[in-house]
C-alpha cells in the first residue's frame, strides 16, 4: 500500500479521537464551565451538525480545487476548530468550536476516499480506503481513552490542544507524502450535484441513515447496559468501550478485500449479520462474558458496512464523485443522531435498558431492505443495458472508473495509481 495511506489514516486518528472524546468529558466540562451535563451534551450534537453541514458545503465550495490542497485546508480547519475549544472562554465559544472542528469531518473523509482509491491499482481500492479508515477505529481504541484520562487528570482543554496538536502533525504528513492528482477538466459543482442525486446514491446513502443507526442506537447506550444490566462497575466502561473498538478495527481490516471481490454481497452479509448480533445482544447482554464477545461481534459486523457503504456511493457517482463520497459521512452522522435518539425513546418508553438492541436490529434490517432493493435496481439497469446491445464490460473493481481516469486525466503518468493501472512506487 502507498505510503500516502498513512498520512490520511493519521488525520483520521485525530478526527476519530476528537469526535468521540466529548462523550467522556462532558462531566469536567460541564463543572468547568459552570453548565449541568445535559446542556454540556449538546457539544455532542454541535460536532455532529458541523459534519452534516460542512460535508457538503465544504466539498461543494473545493469542487474545483485540487484534492491535495483540498486536504491541507480541511486538516487546517479541523486543526484550528480543535483549537478555538481549548482556548474557549466559556460553553458558548466551546459550542462554536465544536461546530468548526466538526465541518471539515465529512469533507475531509470523502476527499480522502477518492484520493485513497486513485493511488492504487482497481482491485485494491476498497482495501486502500478500508487503511484510511483503521486511523477511525484505532482512535476508538487508543486515542478516545487515551484522551479521556489526560482530559480528566489535566483538564479537558488539555485534551483538544492535543488534538490540535495530531492536526499539525497530520499536515505534515498529508503536505510530504500525498502527491499531487491531476483534476478531471471537467470537474465541477453541477456535475457533482447532478452525480448526488441519482437514484443509486440517494439509495446508498439511505441505506447507511438506517442501517448504521442500528450500531447507535446501541452504542449510545452501551456505558449504561454495562452498569445497569452487565452487572459491571464503572472502571469496566472504558474496557467495554475499547473491545467494541477492537471489533470496529476488525471489521474495517476484513471489509477491505471483502468489498474488493463483492461489494453488495459484503454490504448485504454486514447487514444481515448485524441485525441477528443486536437481536442475540438482547439476550447474552445478562451474561458478562458473552455480553463482552456480542460488544467484539457488534463493533466488527456494525464498522464491516463503511467501506462497501462508501465505495458503492462512490461507484455510483464515478464521474463526478467527491460530492457523494462526503455526503455519506453526513448520512453517516445523521445515523449517529438518529440512531441514539430512537434507543433512547425506546428507554423513556419504559421498554429496559436491553430494548436498543431490538431498536439497532430493526434500524439494520430497515437498512438491509434498501440495501436489496438498490441491488435489484442495479440487476434492472443491467438487463436494461444489454437489451439495448451496451458493449462496454464492466470492471471487476466497483471504481475501475475512477483509476481509469475520465477526460484529462485518461492516459499514463507516473502518479501512483492515478492514471496506470499498476504503480510500481505504490508497491500494489
Amino acid at each position: 500500500m502507498p505510503v500516502a495511506l498513512l498520512a490520511l489514516a493519521i488525520s483520521a486518528f485525530g478526527i476519530g479521537t476528537t469526535e468521540f472524546v466529548m462523550m467522556g468529558l462532558l462531566p469536567n466540562v460541564a463543572a468547568d464551565l459552570g453548565t449541568t451535563v445535559p446542556t454540556a451534551g449538546h457539544l455532542v450534537s454541535a460536532y455532529a451538525l458541523g459534519v452534516v453541514v460542512g460535508a457538503p458545503l465544504l466539498t461543494a465550495l473545493g469542487s474545483r480545487l485540487p484534492r491535495k490542497r483540498m486536504l491541507l485546508l480541511l486538516m487546517a480547519l479541523f486543526t484550528v476548530g480543535n483549537l478555538a475549544s481549548a482556548l474557549a472562554p466559556g460553553y458558548g465559544w466551546l459550542l462554536a468550536g465544536r461546530v468548526l472542528a466538526g465541518l471539515p469531518h465529512g469533507a475531509f473523509f470523502g476527499v480522502g476516499a477518492v484520493v485513497a482509491a486513485r493511488l492504487v491499482r482497481p482491485d485494491r481500492q476498497a482495501r486502500a480506503v478500508a487503511t484510511m479508515f483503521l486511523g477511525l477505529t484505532v482512535a476508538n481504541i487508543l486515542g478516545v481513552p487515551a484522551a479521556t484520562l489526560l482530559g480528566q487528570h489535566l483538564g479537558w482543554r488539555a485534551t483538544f490542544l492535543v488534538v490540535a496538536a495530531i492536526g499539525l502533525g497530520a499536515l505534515a504528513a498529508l503536505a510530504r507524502l500525498v502527491p499531487e492528482l491531476p483534476l478531471d477538466g471537467r470537474q465541477g459543482l453541477g456535475r457533482e450535484l447532478r452525480a448526488l442525486g441519482r437514484p443509486q446514491v440517494l439509495l446508498g446513502l439511505l441505506t447507511a441513515v438506517f442501517g448504521f443507526a442500528g450500531v447507535f442506537a446501541v452504542y449510545s447506550y452501551l456505558a449504561s447496559m454495562t452498569t445497569e444490566v452487565m452487572g459491571l462497575g464503572e472502571s469496566t466502561v472504558t474496557v467495554v468501550l475499547a473491545l467494541f473498538g477492537l471489533g470496529m478495527t476488525g471489521g474495517a481490516l476484513a471489509a477491505g478485500p471483502l468489498t474488493d471481490r463483492a461489494p453488495r454481497p459484503t454490504l448485504y452479509g454486514s447487514l444481515a449479520a448485524l441485525a441477528v448480533t443486536l437481536v442475540a445482544f438482547r439476550f447474552t447482554v445478562h451474561v458478562p462474558w458473552l455480553a463482552l464477545v456480542t460488544v467484539v461481534v457488534i463493533g466488527a459486523v456494525g464498522f464491516m458496512t463503511t467501506t462497501p457503504l462508501q465505495m458503492l456511493v462512490m461507484e455510483k457517482a464515478k464521474d463526478a464523485p467527491t460530492l457523494a463520497s462526503a455526503s455519506n459521512h453526513s448520512a453517516f452522522n445523521l445515523a449517529n443522531a438518529g440512531g441514539a435518539w430512537a434507543g433512547g425513546a425506546a428507554v423513556a418508553a419504559g421498554w429496559g435498558w436491553t430494548s436498543p438492541a431490538l431498536v439497532g436490529a430493526g434500524l439494520a434490517a430497515a437498512g438491509l431492505a434498501i440495501a436489496v432493493a438498490a441491488g435489484l435496481l442495479d440487476r434492472r439497469e443491467v438487463r436494461t443495458d444489454t437489451a439495448k446491445g451496451a458493449s462496454h464490460v464492466v470492471a471487476r473493481s466497483p471504481l475501475a472508473g475512477l483509476a481509469a481516469g475520465t477526460g484529462p486525466t485518461a492516459g499514463t503518468g507516473p502518479e501512483a495509481g492515478v492514471r496506470a493501472p499498476v504503480s510500481p512506487a505504490s508497491g500494489s
